[in-house]
């Protein structure tokens, strides 16, 4: 293996976003893993449960860690910290999701599926937009913004 992919969260959206980006790195030398500071089960839906001190000491020459906290406050910070340990950000993509013209889509952000961004859209870092989300026609989303199933 020569990288690691951390879903930071273990609860709701880390499971819901883990398909995602399974999905994305298929046929890629990558194991996935969740990291969890807090959970003690050792593993779910077949990944490894690590804390972020675990994840850090793997022998890798490349890990991302893909932020599936709905709690923005708390994504933020997450965001921080694995800047300050030179993390980069991975994002998630359903196949689903439509993008059309002049959409800029900052780091780390999480598109579930049906997930419609129209053109001239700018949308900051560690966007989580979830299923049905919608939106419209030159429009500006701020950094560790969620939008709940359904928005338009």
């Amino acid at each position: 293996m020569n990288t690691l992919v951390g879903i930071y969260g273990s609860g709701g959206c880390g499971r819901g976003v883990l398909p995602l980006v399974r999905d994305e790195l298929v046929g890629q030398d990558v194991e996935i893993v969740f990291i969890d500071d807090i959970s003690t089960l050792g593993q779910l839906n077949g990944h490894t449960i690590m804390t972020w001190a675990e994840f850090l000491s793997v022998p890798v020459s490349r890990r991302s860690a893909c932020l599936a906290v709905a709690n923005s406050n708390a994504r933020e910070k997450l965001a921080l910290q694995c800047d300050a340990a030179g993390v980069p950000l991975q994002s998630a993509r359903a196949r689903s999701v439509v993008e059309m013209d002049n959409v800029q889509i900052g780091e780390g952000a999480c598109l579930s599926p049906f997930v419609t961004l129209t053109s001239n859209i700018t949308v900051g870092r560690c966007f989580h937009a979830n299923l049905y989300s919608y939106v419209e026609h030159d429009s500006v989303i701020g950094d560790f913004v969620t939008f709940a199933p359904g928005v338009k």
